[in-house]
């Protein structure tokens, strides 16, 4: 009996919690930053004081810090870890509590607040299940089952840095040195011929020259034919001029730049989508034509055409394929849900570009704000000087083209690498 009404109480309970989640109340507990209203349990509110730790645990991010110097840094400062700072406030959550330290934050905690989605104002739900009631421990959902509700709560974060802080973490991990220095550029440069990234080094020299070249070059046997050397110095020149030709032409001409820019938006947004659109068609047919050989083999071993033996192999085979197949297909989808809904717009670029108007040097937040790569080309011989172009792709926009009846002054660099050897910047009317 008391087995009977255990599993009764738990399946109103179930069937309680999907309709309220299917009605986008959240469920479960508020993160860290929020708290519930106390005029209605079914609404959360900013917690000031946590939340102004998540929006500097963003800020830190996009200037450059990794997971463990951002934790180092709240450690340092003795500011409450999450599990600590509720339960100064009287509230508990489950878990072990093996931390006895109040202080010690872990990379692992600042890796979850920058990954969470609520941050930007959304619920979801669904996100964990249960076998049954018998079983206390909550199992990773399907992502294709959450239910996500937009913009139900006031956010922490904007969504145009959740976003961009998403596609920053997905990207190769910065580089560093063999002496454990990193530059801001890492991980942004990737080579214009082969499409690998560029790899940070100094020279052993003269440590003051630090310098990219191309990761997949096949003097380190890679398969690039060109070392696409490319002096830091140079670079931040480069790029510093280019982000200040942006934002004049931002500034002096609002209306043909805002016209560009959602134009290059919606085209980038547009091309992206048909290429994973292509993409899932032919892993589609591929799946089904997996089907139709395993029945074709599967039909040969019971006629006698095929042995045991045989069958057994081609159907191990098939199998590890269309697993593999299916996975992508799973991924590609997920992928053209998020693209659909992503609302990094031009507007929002417009107004990250005015906020840089007046900078005077470059920082890696600027970096990782306003461009998502740059293509590092071979630098060629014009007039007896050594040429490099860099092709610049902003975020959300990818490389945007200036018209020439708009002139405005473009960068003038022209750096000696080695004796008797300089690099100039082209002169080009393509912010690139």
């Amino acid at each position: 009996m008391n087995e009977w009404y255990a599993r009764d109480i738990s399946k109103k309970r179930r069937i309680s919690n999907k309709i309220k989640g299917s009605n986008g109340e959240p469920l479960g507990q508020p993160p860290y930053g929020y708290q519930k209203d106390p005029s209605s349990s079914k609404r959360w509110i900013i917690d000031d004081e946590p939340a102004a730790v998540v929006r500097r645990i963003y800020r830190m991010t996009l200037e450059g810090m990794g997971t463990e110097q951002v934790a180092a840094a709240l450690s340092d400062e003795h500011i409450l870890t999450p599990t600590f700072y509720l339960k100064s406030k009287g509230i508990r959550r489950g878990g072990r509590g093996t931390q006895t330290d109040p202080y010690h934050w872990n990379s692992s905690t600042i890796t979850k607040i920058l990954s969470l989605q609520e941050y930007c104002g959304d619920v979801l739900n669904f996100k964990t299940y249960s076998i049954s009631y018998k079983h206390k421990e909550r199992l990773e959902n399907d992502r294709d089952n959450w239910l996500v509700f937009r913009d139900v709560h006031e956010p922490v974060i904007d969504r145009a840095t959740w976003e961009r802080i998403q596609e920053k973490r997905g990207k190769t991990r910065k580089r560093r040195t063999q002496d454990g220095e990193k530059n801001m550029f890492s991980g942004l440069l990737v080579c214009a011929d082969c499409g690998h990234n560029l790899h940070y080094h100094f020279n052993q020299g003269n440590p003051d020259i630090k310098y990219f070249n191309c990761s997949n070059y096949k003097g380190n046997r890679g398969t690039c034919s060109s070392t696409h050397y490319i002096r830091v110095d140079f670079l931040e020149q480069v790029v510093l001029g280019e982000i200040h030709r942006l934002t004049r032409f931002a500034s002096r001409y609002e209306k043909e730049f805002a016209q560009a820019v959602m134009g290059h938006s919606q085209q980038a947004l547009a091309q992206e989508q048909q290429m994973k659109q292509k993409e899932l068609k032919k892993l589609l047919a591929r799946d089904a034509e997996l089907d139709s050989l395993f029945e074709s083999i599967y039909e040969d071993n019971v006629s006698g055409k095929l042995s045991d033996d045989r069958f057994g192999r081609m159907s191990v085979k098939y199998d590890e394929e269309q697993h593999e197949v299916q996975e992508k297909i799973k991924k590609l989808k997920t992928e053209l849900e998020k693209a659909s809904g992503k609302t990094v717009t031009a507007d929002m670029f417009i107004s990250t570009v005015r906020k840089y108007t007046r900078a005077r040097k470059l920082t890696p937040r600027m970096l990782n704000e306003l461009i998502d790569h740059i293509e590092v080309h071979q630098a060629e011989k014009v007039d007896g000087v050594y040429v490099q172009k860099l092709t610049i792709h902003y975020n959300c926009v990818g490389s945007i083209e200036i018209p020439d009846i708009m002139p405005l002054p473009e960068p003038d660099v022209l750096i000696n690498t080695r004796k008797g050897v300089a690099v100039s910047y082209p002169s080009t009317q393509k912010a690139v």
